[in-house]
């Protein structure tokens, strides 16, 4: 994809503000729920990621277009973004007493850079409803999801945890 030519009013470039500073107001608005909620990766995180991956994107396609192609493939900046969100998720998943917590968190992270990544592209129809879908899916959803059902992994390790127990007597 070839980015077109910014219109530049002196030294102000609209293009590149508009590309950045979307995706760091689109990170800190999906970052308002983890950090309203108490997780370990709010605002700031999610802002910075949004951010860095629309930033990386739009160094990307510029080196480019400025070596004409010949010597890159502009896809690896979703493979660097890919293992670089997988390492930090990785870090925020614990696995605890028979729960996985963050998990949430760390997805959320991976949207985020995937939403960086469009805003640096100038993808702003996927932009927008990634950005609204995401939203919703975090919000009204929550409502809808009950924290107080059983869930699957909580009987396994409660089956498990008797077992033990009773194998153990």
């Amino acid at each position: 994809m070839e980015l077109n030519d910014p219109v530049l009013v002196h030294w102000f470039d609209w293009d590149l503000l508009s590309r950045l500073g979307v995706a760091a107001i689109i990170g800190l608005l999906l970052g308002l729920d983890r950090e309203l909620r108490g997780h370990a990766a709010g605002m700031r995180t999610h802002g910075l990621i949004c951010f860095s991956a629309a930033s990386m994107t739009v160094s990307i396609v510029a080196l480019y277009n400025e070596l004409g192609g010949q010597r890159m493939d502009p896809l690896r900046v979703y493979e660097a973004a890919g293992a670089f969100i997988g390492i930090v998720g990785a870090g925020l998943i614990v696995f605890s007493k028979g729960q996985v917590h963050n998990l949430t968190t760390a997805a959320h992270l991976w949207l985020a850079a995937v939403i960086g990544i469009a805003c640096g592209a100038a993808q702003w129809p996927l932009v927008a409803i990634a950005a609204a879908i995401s939203l919703i899916m975090l919000t009204i959803l929550r409502v809808v999801e009950s924290k107080d059902r059983d869930r699957k992994l909580d009987k396994v390790a409660r089956t498990e945890k008797s077992a033990n127990r009773s194998t153990s007597r």
